[in-house]
C-alpha cells in the first residue's frame, strides 16, 4: 500500500497536465495540434523552471512506463484487421512503399549522421506510421530514453504543422482530384489531427478519404513493434552473450524477461476486436481511455525531461526528420502517378 501511495503525487501530476492539455487542444479555433504534444511541450517547460524532486519522479516513471504500456494495450481494442478492406489495395500499396522509405531510408540516414539506431527509428516510426502514437508504442520496446522519445515527437511536430499549410497548396498546384489528395495525405502527413486538418483544408471528400487511409495506416504499428521487439531481444542476447553469460540461459532470459508481454495484450484485443467480439461503444470507450492514458505518459515524459537534454543531440535529428518526411512525401506522390491517380 505504501508503494502505490509513493507513486500517487507522480501520477496526479501527470494526469492534471494530461487534463489541461486536453482542455488547451479543445479551445484551438483548428485542430492542429494534438494534446499528446501540447502535454508533452507542457512537461518540459514546468522541468525547464521547477525540476521534479525524487517523490514526485518515483510516480513520473510510473506513469511514462507502465501506464504507458497499458494504454498502448487499450489501444488494440479500436484497431480492426477489416479497415483494410474498407480502404482496400489501393491505400496499401502506397503505404508499403512509404514504410520501406522510412525505415530503409531512415536507416541509411540515421547511419550517415551518426545518430543512435533507437532515435533514428522512433523518427522513421513517427514519419511512417502515425505520429506520437508509434512513437509511443515502440518506445519501451526498445527501451527508448525519454530525451529521446521527446525529441522524435518534436521533429514529428515541427513537420507536420509544415506539411498542414503546403499540402492544401501543393495538391491544388498539381491539380489533384479529392481521391488522389486524400491517398497523398493520408500516407504522407503524421499525425492523425494533422491529417484531418489538412485534408478537409482541401475538401470533405478529400479529409474522409485521408482519415480512412490513416487508420489503416495506424495498423502497420502491430508488424512493426513486433519486428522491433525481436530486434531487442537480439541484441539483448548479444550483450549478455559479451558479458560471458551462457549463451542457451541467455535465450531463456530473452524470452521470459525481455519480450514486451504488453505487446501480447495489444494483439489480443486487436484480434479480439476484428472478430466483431468488442461492442462500439466499449471500443470507442478504450480508445479515448488509451488516447488519455498515452496523454498522461507524455506528459511524465516531458517532465523528466529538459531542453538541455535535447540540445545535447544537436541539429542532426531534425535534418533526419526532415530528409524522411521530404522522401515520404515524394515516394508517396510518385508511386500514384505510376499507379495513374496523378
Amino acid at each position: 500500500m505504501k508503494e502505490i501511495l509513493a507513486l500517487c503525487p507522480g501520477i496526479l501530476l501527470a494526469l492534471l497536465i494530461a487534463f489541461i492539455a486536453k482542455i488547451l487542444e479543445g479551445l484551438l479555433p483548428i485542430h492542429l495540434i494534438g494534446a499528446s504534444v501540447i502535454a508533452l511541450f507542457l512537461g518540459m517547460i514546468i522541468n525547464h523552471f521547477w525540476s521534479p524532486n525524487e517523490r514526485i519522479k518515483k510516480g513520473l516513471q510510473f506513469t511514462s512506463k507502465k501506464i504507458l504500456k497499458f494504454a498502448i494495450i487499450l489501444l488494440g481494442a479500436s484497431l480492426s484487421i477489416g479497415t483494410i478492406l474498407e480502404v482496400g489495395k489501393l491505400s496499401l500499396m502506397v503505404m508499403i512503399f512509404t514504410l520501406l522509405t522510412c525505415f530503409g531510408g531512415g536507416y541509411l540516414v540515421g547511419k550517415a549522421l551518426g545518430l543512435n539506431w533507437k532515435l533514428s527509428n522512433l523518427i522513421s516510426a513517427g514519419t511512417g506510421i502515425c505520429g506520437g502514437s508509434a512513437i509511443a508504442a515502440i518506445a519501451p520496446v526498445i527501451e527508448a530514453e525519454d530525451h529521446d522519445i521527446a525529441y522524435a515527437m518534436s521533429a514529428t511536430f515541427l513537420f507536420d504543422m509544415a506539411m498542414i499549410l503546403l499540402f492544401p497548396i501543393l495538391g491544388q498546384a498539381l491539380g489533384l482530384s479529392d481521391m488522389a489528395y486524400g491517398l497523398w495525405a493520408g500516407t504522407a502527413v503524421n499525425d492523425t489531427s494533422s491529417v484531418v486538418a489538412a485534408g478537409y483544408a482541401y475538401s470533405e471528400a478529400a479529409g474522409d478519404f485521408a482519415t480512412m487511409v490513416k487508420l489503416t495506416r495506424t495498423l502497420a504499428i502491430i508488424p512493426t513493434v513486433i519486428t522491433f521487439a525481436f530486434i531487442q531481444m537480439r541484441l539483448k542476447k548479444k550483450e549478455l552473450a559479451h558479458l560471458g553469460q551462457d549463451t542457451i540461459s541467455t535465450s531463456k532470459v530473452n524470452l521470459t524477461k525481455v519480450f514486451p508481454w504488453f505487446i501480447a495484450g495489444f494483439l489480443a484485443l486487436a484480434l479480439i476486436n476484428s472478430l466483431g467480439m468488442i461492442p462500439s461503444s466499449l471500443s470507442v470507450l478504450a480508445k479515448d481511455l488509451s488516447k488519455f492514458l498515452m496523454v498522461a505518459a507524455l506528459s511524465a515524459i516531458g517532465l523528466n525531461t529538459g531542453f538541455h537534454e535535447m540540445k545535447k543531440s544537436g541539429f542532426k535529428p531534425m535534418l533526419h526528420g526532415f530528409i524522411i518526411s521530404a522522401l515520404v512525401v515524394i515516394v508517396a506522390l510518385a508511386v500514384e502517378w505510376a499507379m495513374g491517380m496523378v
